[in-house]
C-alpha cells in the first residue's frame, strides 16, 4: 500500500479539511479493514439509500445502531448463554463487532429492521431549501423600455 500526505493540501486549502480527513481515514482503513460481518449498500431512489448487513445469530437485542458525528456506527453484542453448549462445528460467527459508515452532511437514517438474520438500515439525502438550484426569473430593465420607438417615423 502506498502512503499519501495530504499535508499539502491542508497547507493549500481552507475549508476543505473534512475532506482531506475522509480521504485520510479511507486510505488508512482500507489495509486492515475486516470484512466481518458482510454488508450491502444500494441506491434505492435518487436521495434514498440502505445498507443492509448479515447478522446471523445476533437477536435486536444484541444490535445496537448510532449515529455521531456524521457517522452510523453499527454494534453487537451477543448476550451470554446461560447453559454451556458443547459445538462439533461451528461456522455461524457471532463475535462481537463494530461498523462504521461516515455519512454526508445531509444523510439522515431514517429506520432500521431487522428481518431474516439481516439489518436493514434506510438513509434519506435532504438538501435544504438554500442549497438547491433555483431559477432566477430576469426582469427587463426599465431604461431599455424608453428606448423603443412606436414605429413612426421621424424626420
Amino acid at each position: 500500500m502506498r502512503n499519501f500526505d495530504l499535508t499539502p493540501l491542508y497547507r493549500a486549502t481552507v475549508g476543505f479539511d473534512q475532506i482531506a480527513d475522509m480521504m485520510d481515514r479511507a486510505l488508512s482503513h482500507d489495509v486492515g479493514q475486516a470484512s466481518y460481518p458482510p454488508y450491502n449498500i444500494e441506491k434505492t431512489a435518487d436521495d434514498a439509500y440502505r445498507i443492509s448487513i448479515a447478522v446471523a445469530g445476533f437477536a435486536e437485542a444484541d444490535l445496537t445502531v448510532e449515529v455521531k458525528e456524521h457517522a452510523l456506527v453499527v454494534s453487537a453484542k451477543k448476550a451470554e448463554d446461560e447453559a454451556p453448549r458443547t459445538f462439533l462445528h461451528r461456522g455461524i460467527a457471532t463475535r462481537a463487532f463494530e461498523r462504521r459508515f461516515q455519512l454526508a452532511q445531509h444523510v439522515r437514517v431514517t429506520g432500521a429492521s431487522h428481518a431474516d438474520g439481516m439489518l436493514h438500515i434506510d438513509l434519506v439525502q435532504e438538501v435544504p431549501e438554500a442549497l438547491k438550484p433555483r431559477r432566477i426569473e430576469i426582469a427587463s430593465s426599465p431604461a431599455q423600455e424608453a428606448d423603443v420607438f412606436d414605429g413612426q417615423t421621424v424626420n
